[in-house]
């Protein structure tokens, strides 16, 4: 592994890591659907990260559930914080419309 690499990982960890606390301390001060869409959202978009560089070292658990070849948490897990941004996004515009 080079030092371009390392510091890839270690800027995605500490940014994702950042991002999370904040998350969670947003998260204990609201109760609006939409902000805490978000919170998970950045959640589990640094839970994804995290799973791909354990994967890079090859530190990753057995993948029992697969689609074809394609071990099923690679493909769920970049997904699932688009997903959650979404579902916040369309609750938040559909809040805006619904004042007008």
């Amino acid at each position: 592994m080079d030092s371009g690499q390392l510091i890839y990982i270690m800027s995605r960890l500490i940014l994702g890591a950042l991002a999370s606390f904040f998350a969670i301390m947003l998260w204990s001060k609201t109760r609006d659907v939409a902000w805490m869409l978000m919170v998970i959202g950045t959640i589990v978009a640094y839970v994804e990260t995290v799973y791909s560089i354990l994967n890079l070292f090859g530190i990753s658990g057995r993948n029992i559930f697969t689609i074809g070849t394609m071990p099923l948490m690679s493909i769920l897990l970049p997904s699932l914080p688009t997903v959650f941004f979404i579902a916040a996004f369309i609750i938040m515009v559909i809040r805006k419309y619904r004042r007008h």
